[in-house]
């Protein structure tokens, strides 16, 4: 089966229709992950069916439950994931990527230009330097898949969620525990957890926990010096 088939077959099965525009876009995008990833270490994931599902797919599956024309950021995107594919999937949304890696950043630049992404930009910067400015409680939606505790994502990701709106946190299915131990820390940070959705990803569980964001975070948070990770919340 061709990337393209391979594409369409695994987004149909959780009723996402790819246009042939959309398979295109991801073809490239493939293709440029397989390029880049020769030069510096993307992602240890390449092989054709396991980037449509664990990296594609994966990043779409909550795309129903974003509003069309969001403001969206995506801390620590790495290799764009999630935000691309939502992007890709719905190209109404206004997605905004960070990374403190300059050279993903480089690349996530070279992926926008290249699928000729609107309303699409990758900045070099780190959570903690960028909630000092403007973008702090602008966004609709705060994603993020990085590898990191709840406490300490919320930490990052909540300060930049507009009152209203939602942190979207990517996890796996061992994430009961994290919330339990997060309730506290989040509600610090302004925020309170409204739901959790799990879908089956072709044998994986995965869970999409929303946090709605009910006050302003304090403006000491996020902290900076690495705490977030080293101190976590409690």
């Amino acid at each position: 089966m061709d990337f393209k088939n391979l594409l369409k077959e695994k987004f149909s099965l959780f009723d996402i229709n790819l246009s042939d525009f959309q398979l295109s876009q991801f073809e490239t995008y493939y293709n440029l992950l397989k390029e880049w990833n020769e030069k510096f270490n993307l992602t240890t994931i390449l092989s054709e069916e396991d980037v449509v599902i664990k990296h594609f797919l994966d990043s779409v599956l909550c795309v129903k439950n974003l509003k069309n024309g969001s403001k969206i950021l995506d801390i620590g995107s790495g290799a764009g994931f999630p935000a691309l594919p939502l992007k890709i999937v719905n190209d109404s949304l206004n997605i905004t990527m960070i990374d403190s890696v300059n050279k993903k950043v480089t690349f996530l630049n070279e992926v926008i230009s290249k699928l000729n992404l609107k309303n699409a930009h990758a900045y070099h910067t780190r959570a903690e330097d960028m909630a000092k400015g403007e973008r702090r409680e602008s966004f609709d939606y705060v994603v993020s898949r990085a590898v990191a505790s709840l406490n300490t994502l919320s930490e990052y990701c909540l300060p930049f969620v507009k009152i209203g709106g939602y942190f979207v946190a990517y996890k796996s299915e061992k994430a009961e525990e994290e919330i339990e131990l997060s309730g506290r820390a989040i509600e610090k940070l302004g925020g309170k957890i409204e739901k959790t959705d799990e879908i089956d990803l072709f044998g994986a569980k995965r869970k999409f926990i929303y946090i709605k964001k009910i006050s302003s975070t304090p403006k000491t948070f996020p902290r900076g010096k690495n705490k977030p990770r080293l101190a976590p919340l409690t």
